[in-house]
Formats: structure tokens, sequence, C-alpha cells
């Protein structure tokens, strides 16, 4: 089995503290993001390793199994000892003598982790997003199998409903189960629905509901910020003025823009955006682009008085 460098996939020192990973882990994770490199060569691989990586340096309990493993996986290459290395005192950090632990796939469930991350970590909790599961399982012995969630559900909703919070309904069976999405939700988030997941062991699980925001038309939403284009007339660009703008909770706010502000100038409006999940009293911003209106239809008078001002910008140089 083949030794993986989790602080090289992620690029960071092995002393580096749990924000510069966290730091590292996001830039790398929007660079390799499938939905930004649709068709690109390796990526889809690439961001499983670094997700991987992240899984473990990310936990304290993985982080510091990963480190024991790392010095003496170093101490052995160095030695020169002939053989291969021992993986097996490693493998699943199942205590000497103590019960035998097998591993299942917890890629068909996440993504396909790679072998050694299976090996040495299936018997610690695997986190993705809210969920929590485990990448082996007990087969001997009088311990009962952890249960394994169902997969995940879509839900999809609108901006709007993930602004104000919205509710769905669920069948499973016979049975109707009603989802409350709260606001703030964004494509991504999971919600749980305590032992409504597969029997295993006698108990169950629980089941996750995936909520993707559809887009919409007149909102961009970055996080929990907002983007939107308005349109500006040209004379308000040039003079300034005032111009209004709705929100996206149909509040009316005026916008002061400065004379000679350019088409496609933005401007925050702060604590206008989308409320923040888990917070929803707290909000992000609103972002307002412009965009010249330039006139049509215009009189021979107005046409006259555009070349005057065309030649007064001339004669200035």
């Amino acid at each position: 089995m083949e030794y993986r460098d989790y602080y090289q996939a992620l690029g960071v020192a092995r002393t580096a503290s749990e924000d510069e990973i966290k730091k590292a882990y996001r830039k790398l994770a929007m660079k390799y993001h499938p939905d930004r490199n649709r068709g690109g060569k390796d990526t889809g691989e690439k961001f499983k390793e670094i997700n991987e990586a992240y899984e473990v340096l990310s936990d304290p309990q993985k982080r510091a199994r990963y480190d024991k493993l790392g010095s003496a996986y170093q101490s052995w290459q160095s030695s020169g000892t002939p053989g291969g290395f021992d993986w097996s005192q490693w493998a699943g950090g199942a205590p000497r003598g103590g019960t035998r632990v097998e591993y299942e796939n917890i890629g068909e469930i996440f993504g396909n982790f790679s072998d050694f991350f299976q090996s040495i970590f299936g018997d610690i909790p695997v986190q993705q997003g809210d969920v929590f599961t485990r990448g082996g399982r007990v087969r001997t012995g009088s311990a009962r199998p952890p249960a394994r969630e169902l997969p995940d559900v879509d839900v999809t909703i609108s901006l709007d409903e993930a602004f104000r919070g919205a509710t769905r309904i669920v069948q499973k069976g016979n049975r109707r189960l009603e989802v409350k999405i709260p606001p703030g939700a964004q494509t991504g988030t999971r919600i749980r629905l305590a032992g409504e997941g597969a029997t295993g062991g006698g108990r169950a699980g629980d089941l996750y509901l995936a909520v993707v925001v559809a887009a919409d038309p007149h909102w961009e939403r970055k996080g929990d910020d907002l983007h939107t284009e308005i349109p500006v007339d040209v004379y308000t660009l040039l003079l300034g003025g005032e111009i209004r703008v709705t929100t996206i909770d149909s509040k009316s706010v005026m916008l002061t823009i400065p004379a000679e502000t350019r088409s496609g100038q933005s401007f925050r409006l702060a604590g206008l955006g989308m409320p923040r999940l888990g917070n929803p009293s707290a909000r992000g911003d609103l972002f307002v682009k412009t965009q010249a209106d330039l006139p049509s239809g215009l009189s021979g008078e107005e046409k006259k008085l555009l070349r005057e001002l065309a030649g007064l910008r001339k004669r200035r140089g």
C-alpha cells in the first residue's frame, strides 16, 4: 500500500495550525471544484485528494494517528530495513490482540476515499458536511455495526425560499415527512432527519436531505452576499443623484450615485444580503453594480446638444 502525504496535498507544513490548514483547503477546493472545472483534466481526482487530506488533517484524532504513522514510515525509509513497511500495526488502529476489524467501501457513501485512508482510519468517524459515519465495521463479537445513512435526497428551493425559509414534504414509504428548511440555507446544506435512515444492527440511522438552491434571474449569490446589476441613466451617472434599489425582501432603499460614476462600478449595501444559516438576524451584504442605460429615440434638439457637448470635450483635449 502506498503512503499518502496529506500535508503535501494541501501544500502546508507539518507544523501548520488548524487555521492554516483550513485556509489552504478552501483555496484549493475553490480552484479544483468540479463545478468550476467542467471537463478539466484530472480536476476530479485532485478534488478528491484534497478533500481526503482535509478530512484527516482537520480532525485532531486522525491527524495524531497520521503523524505517528508518518514518523514510523520515515524511520523505516531511512533505516534501509529489508522488506516492506509493516502496515498491519496501523490498519484501522485495531488494538493488538483485540477485535478484528474489516472494512467496507465508504467510498460508496462519501466520494471514494483511498485504500490508504480506509485502512488507516476505518474505525474513526468520518465527517462530510453534517454527516458522520464510520469507514469500518466490527464483524465479530457482540458489538453491533453502526447504522448506515441512506443516500441524500435532493430538495430544490428558490433563492427567495432560501431567504425566508421553506417547507418540503418528503415521501418515505407510506409516510409523509415535513421538513423545515431554515433561512440562509445554501446549495450543499444538509438537514438531518433523525432515525429516518436505513436500519442496521437493530437501529435506524439518519436520513440527510441535501439542499439545492436554484439560480435566480435577478440575484447572484456568493456565500451570504448578493450581487445584482441595476440600470442607471447616463445623466445620473454623469451628474450624480439617487436611485431606488429594491432588496430581496422587497424593501426599497435609496442609493446615492456620485457624479461621474462609471458604468460597472459596484456599491456595497451592508446587511442587505442573505441571512446567515443558524443566525438569521445577521445578514450578508448586497452589492449593486451600475449599468449605463443609454437613451434612445433622441430628438433633433437632443442630438444637437450632444454634438455641442462632444465638441466641448474635444476642445478640452
